[in-house]
């Protein structure tokens, strides 16, 4: 079977698409699915170059994921062709990537519609601004997303 691959996005590519990215991996290896590559990037270049966030990192580390090898940076169109799968924090972020090339709508979801009873359109809680356990809401989302997203990868 040919590897496929899963962008997360999300603002910066700081907090929730890395977090996204490193818990995919996890999930995907205790469920024994090697033929995926997760990736991450953001829709803006303000935090280029940056690692993830230190409370985000915290997160990570407490479920055992892994951390290191990250440096923000901003989608390009290529990036976003050869994924297989686009997976957004947020609508905008979708609808910035269409302006990119609007042939990747049917590559396109939000995190929150792979979570089971979430409201349509929602979007994935951003906790950069809050407090450090904002993120573990938001991992307890991407957590709840995973489910479905590992399962479509196996069709």
């Amino acid at each position: 079977m040919a590897q496929r691959m899963v962008l997360f996005v999300c603002w910066g590519n700081i907090c929730r698409s890395p977090m996204a990215e490193r818990m995919a991996e996890s999930a995907a290896a205790e469920a024994g699915l090697d033929t995926v590559r997760f990736s991450s990037a953001g829709v803006s270049s303000e935090e280029e170059g940056s690692p993830i966030d230190p409370r985000a990192v915290a997160v990570l580390s407490r479920l055992g994921c892994r951390t290191d090898g990250h440096r923000a940076h901003r989608i390009t169109l290529d990036e976003a062709r050869d994924a297989d799968m686009i997976i957004c924090a947020e609508q905008l972020h979708a609808d910035m990537i269409m302006r990119l090339d609007p042939a990747l709508a049917d590559k396109l979801s939000l995190v929150t519609d792979h979570v089971p009873g979430a409201e349509p359109g929602s979007p994935l809680p951003d906790p950069w601004y809050g407090a450090e356990t904002g993120f573990d809401d938001t991992a307890e989302t991407i957590d709840a997303a995973l489910p479905a997203v590992l399962a479509q990868l196996r069709r």
